[in-house]
C-alpha cells in the first residue's frame, strides 16, 4: 500500500478545522455577540493541498476543495447507513425497491 505523502498536512488541516470549530462553538454559546471572534488564519503550508484519493483511472484526485475529513466532495466516503432501530426498520421495509417505497 502506498503511503500518502500529504498525511502530515491532512493532520494539520484537521487540527485547524477543530480549532475553528471550538472558537465558533464558544461564540455560539455566548449568543453570537458582536464583534465576531477572530479565527486563526489558514496556514500557508495547507494551500494547494489536494484530495489525493485514488480515481478510477488510478491517478490521485487533484481537487483542492476539501471537506473536514481532508477529501473532496466526490471522495468523502459513503454513508454508514441508519444507526437507530427505527431507521434500520425503515430501511429493511423498503428493501431493494426504492421506487416502490413502502415506509411512511
Amino acid at each position: 500500500m502506498t503511503e500518502d505523502p500529504d498525511r502530515e498536512r491532512r493532520k494539520l488541516l484537521k487540527a485547524y478545522i477543530q480549532a475553528r470549530a471550538e472558537i465558533h462553538a464558544a461564540w455560539k454559546a455566548q449568543g453570537y455577540g458582536h464583534p465576531p471572534p477572530t479565527f486563526p488564519q489558514y496556514p500557508d503550508e495547507l494551500r494547494g493541498l489536494t484530495c489525493g484519493a485514488k480515481t478510477r483511472a488510478g491517478t490521485p484526485c487533484k481537487r483542492t476543495d476539501l471537506w473536514e475529513n481532508g477529501r473532496c466532495k466526490f471522495h468523502g466516503g459513503l454513508s454508514t447507513g441508519p444507526t437507530s432501530d427505527a431507521g434500520k426498520a425503515r430501511a429493511a421495509m423498503n428493501g431493494l425497491l426504492p421506487k416502490a417505497k413502502r415506509s411512511p
